[in-house]
């Protein structure tokens, strides 16, 4: 007996819309990586990237539990002195919220090329609509998934 190991040409990609309002963020961005990766499978092969193309629509209005929203994101310029940082907050309700749902699944992807390409598969939408229609995604319903991931 041999175990089967997934070829690039029998993996196929499908497409799934993910409604993000209301969602716990944390949650929310296990699962999405989860399904960059391919692990929802039983085709799964930890070096083939055998994930789904996921969009994410209404980036925004996610949930952040206790004091998540005054916490910071960092980076630096690379420039002497030049660290940075937003709270959580700033930053979902500036010019970019989607960037807070990506950074949460850019961090649970595997760094190295692998986990680049599995990133190229992730679209984050800040209001309710996406140019994808035409891929025809399904919608995956997270409240269905756990009680606890959606909450009023």
């Amino acid at each position: 007996m041999r175990t089967y190991s997934a070829k690039p040409a029998d993996v196929t990609h499908d497409w799934v819309v993910v409604d993000a309002e209301g969602v716990v963020l944390g949650r929310l961005a296990s699962i999405v990586a989860m399904r960059l990766r391919g692990k929802h499978r039983p085709l799964y092969t930890p070096h083939i990237d055998c994930g789904d193309n996921v969009i994410v629509v209404n980036a925004e209005k996610v949930r952040l539990t206790g004091r998540k929203r005054e916490e910071h994101f960092y980076w630096h310029t690379g420039y002497p002195g030049g660290i940075k940082s937003r709270t959580k907050d700033q930053i979902l309700t500036g010019r970019f919220p989607e960037r807070v749902i990506y950074k949460a699944v850019e961090r649970m992807i595997p760094k190295g090329p692998l986990g680049r390409q599995v990133l190229r598969k992730l679209r984050v939408y800040a209001g309710p609509g996406h140019p994808h229609e035409a891929q025809q995604p399904v919608a995956l319903d997270l409240a269905a998934m756990n009680p606890k991931n959606k909450r009023a």
